[in-house]
């Protein structure tokens, strides 16, 4: 089995994620894709999140209706500060015999050099870029963040000759927290469920 896995903040969940999971599941040909909702992610340590079981029953909610979608919670039962490192090797442990995919947006690729042991990070799972269409440039990126020197050259190669393609979606979680805040509408930015669980538990006001 090829088991992706996108993980993120998730504060909140909303219809760009599912849209960028669903495309990494068919162009990447994988069979499960499991969302892991970080405990503190390490660069965005200054701002608070909602609570962890808001985030994860959010992308319960989220990913209820997808056969091969899944929430991982690994970084919110460990607590502290998320390393992707430590997630890998205890998703290893538990899928064996699978490959794993870790599933990079534009930014993670930019700083994938500065993560925590990206050598180890790439030794075990098999990167998936995404790409933007008209927003970003993966060729670039990689050349910029010099990961030629990480995890070498054929990798990098085959980084961008299998990046998967997304459509421009231009929703942001940030977006979503500021509109809840001022008591904007955020319906169809995130599934109806999310926005009734936003609603009902009053998260994100000021």
């Amino acid at each position: 089995m090829r088991i992706g896995v996108f993980g993120g903040s998730f504060d909140p969940v909303h219809v760009g994620h599912l849209i960028a999971a669903e495309c990494c599941r068919e162009q990447a040909g994988l069979d499960r894709v499991l969302f892991v909702p970080a405990a503190i992610p390490p660069h965005k340590r200054s701002r608070g999140l909602a609570a962890p079981a808001h985030r994860l029953e959010m992308l319960a909610l989220a990913t209820g209706g997808h056969p091969d979608f899944a929430v991982a919670s690994d970084e919110l039962d460990r607590g502290g500060v998320s390393y992707t490192v430590d997630t890998l090797a205890a998703l290893r442990d538990r899928h064996p015999g699978d490959e794993l995919c870790l599933l990079l947006g534009p930014d993670a690729v930019a700083d994938f050099a500065t993560w925590r042991d990206p050598a180890r990070i790439a030794g075990m799972a098999r990167l998936v870029a995404m790409e933007r269409a008209a927003l970003d440039d993966v060729a670039a990126a990689v050349g910029r963040a010099g990961l030629a020197a990480v995890i070498g050259a054929p990798a990098c190669t085959r980084l961008v000759e299998e990046r998967v393609r997304l459509p421009t979606i231009g929703i942001r979680a940030s977006d979503l927290r500021a509109a809840v805040a001022a008591g904007r509408s955020i319906r169809y930015r995130t599934p109806r469920a999310v926005e009734a669980y936003i609603a009902a538990h009053r998260l994100y006001r000021e």
